[in-house]
């Protein structure tokens, strides 16, 4: 991360020479640009995962509250969102800046850094269509030669996801002759390709996911296989960290924001609740709260003090009728000046497998009961995340609210531990729409108390929309594929 800096110069190169719209090729050439053709691969990786990065960060921003990890600071719920800024992320400058990585790799044959500019790309790619479904990509930033590209299905985007990391692992795992090597520029695993390909494989275990209910008992099977070759620590994990120079954005966001009385967010009730003994509450007096709690957020007091969340668009008040009182804490793991922003983790990828095994043992939403290879990969799981937040889970996981032994093993318990440890990652709204924002898999799960008020009453928030900039830009594509924010996404349906 101390070279950071010196690697944005790259960003402004590609992006005045890629970028998606007219507006883009109306200002002049910055000073410090050099021809594109005088540009390497090691200048310009770093810029594209530091916008793989700011992407998720972004569209957590809108999706996170549709997830209810975070509200308004006021306890206000978002309605239809168009998570612009992570379009922007993903179609101003980590797409172009990818593909011109792509392209060089091909004429210096750099297999290497081939595999982890599709590794990168299937990411962006997952968070666009996750988000919008119908996206550009076949014929996404041609700069002028196409100002209005067409947009790809989600079903065939998937496709092209799968067969990117396939792709990825291939070239990673290859003998790479081409002298150029991936070093300090990459800002995830320092040029450890092995951790790359470890990647790959775990980020397909996840997309394979996403598709139970296309590919029924096959996507469980998928995840599974490919965990195999997966991560298998958390020094594994996908996690971009920050510096004093280039602060974490939560950091900006809910600490600096807050003290000089800026926008910020909330910390939601549905998180809350899941962490302070009210929606599961603790049995055997082990423990009075999640231990990570402290670490997510402050509640003004004393640690004994009662922790109330933020009701989605209860403007302030908690589930118990009382003042809401949860902030992100100053110093708390998401929320120091040069934390991490996760991208996918070896606790996911553990819940992953517990989700997977415990379908695969003939489970269902409302079945109790598993084998010890599900039960195994809970535990494990909340392990893992507690030795990553730096606190101790001996006393939590022994109290039978949470060791629930393989007999007493619930779908909800897996998904309950894994919105836990998936906090302010945007794969949760994944999660949420594939279980239909099911109370049988997240408890005390409701829609926003102001959704009567809202435009689409009644209903769960399903998909960004479209930005308005690419409305006017290209409507000839967003026209055609345009649907209310209450219409579920292809895999979802």
């Amino acid at each position: 991360m101390k070279n950071i800096i010196k690697i944005f110069i790259g960003i402004f190169l590609i992006v005045s020479l890629f970028g998606c719209s007219d507006e883009y090729f109306d200002v002049d050439k910055p000073s410090t640009a050099v021809n594109l053709e005088d540009l390497r691969m090691n200048d310009i990786l770093g810029p594209s995962i530091y916008h793989t990065v700011k992407a998720q960060y972004y569209a957590e921003r809108s999706l996170g509250n549709y997830s209810q990890y975070i509200t308004g600071q006021s306890g206000g719920a978002v309605g239809s969102s168009s998570a612009s800024e992570a379009w922007t992320q993903i179609y101003l400058y980590a797409i172009p800046n990818l593909k011109v990585i792509l392209a060089k790799a091909e004429e210096k044959n750099a297999k290497h850094f081939s595999g982890v500019a599709k590794v990168l790309m299937a990411m962006n790619l997952g968070l666009a269509t996750d988000s919008w479904e119908w996206v550009p990509y076949t014929e996404a930033a041609q700069g002028v030669e196409n100002l209005q590209p067409a947009f790809d299905s989600q079903e065939a985007i998937y496709t092209e996801i799968d067969a990117l990391l396939a792709q990825a692992i291939i070239e990673l795992q290859g003998v790479d002759d081409s002298g150029i090597s991936v070093g300090i520029e990459d800002l995830i695993y320092g040029g450890n390709i092995d951790n790359w390909i470890k990647a790959a494989y775990t980020l397909r275990a996840r997309y394979a996911l996403h598709l139970n209910k296309k590919n029924g008992a096959a996507a469980f099977d998928s995840a599974l296989s490919f965990l195999a070759n997966g991560f298998t620590s958390n020094s594994d994990d996908f996690q971009m960290n920050f510096e004093e120079k280039n602060m974490n954005p939560w950091f900006a966001r809910e600490i600096l924001a807050r003290a000089t009385s800026n926008d910020h967010d909330k910390i939601g009730d549905q998180l809350v609740s899941y962490m302070n003994g009210t929606s599961y509450p603790f049995v055997d007096g082990l423990v009075t709260i999640d231990p990570r709690l402290p670490i997510y957020g402050e509640n003004g007091g004393a640690i004994t003090d009662p922790w109330r969340g933020f009701v989605s668009g209860g403007e302030g008040e908690s589930s118990d009728g009382e003042d809401a009182n949860v902030n992100f804490v100053d110093g708390g793991f998401y929320t120091t000046l040069d934390a991490p922003i996760v991208m996918i983790s070896y606790a996911e990828a553990l819940f992953i497998k517990a989700e997977a095994e415990f379908i695969k043992n003939g489970g269902n939403t409302t079945s109790t009961g598993s084998n010890a290879n599900a039960y195994n990969a809970y535990i494990d799981g909340i392990a893992a995340n507690m030795a990553k937040m730096g606190v101790s889970g001996a006393d939590y996981i022994a109290d039978s609210a949470i060791g629930v032994t393989d007999a007493g093993l619930k779908l909800e318990h897996i998904m309950k531990e894994k919105y836990i440890a998936n906090f302010l990652n945007p794969e949760t709204y994944v999660d949420l729409r594939r279980y239909d924002f099911s109370t049988d898999v997240f408890r005390d799960l409701a829609l926003p108390v102001s959704h009567l008020d809202s435009e689409y009453p009644n209903e769960w928030m399903l998909r960004a929309i479209y930005p308005a900039s690419e409305e006017s830009r290209n409507p000839t594509s967003v026209n055609a594929h345009k649907q209310a924010p209450t219409t579920p996404v292809w895999w979802d349906q």
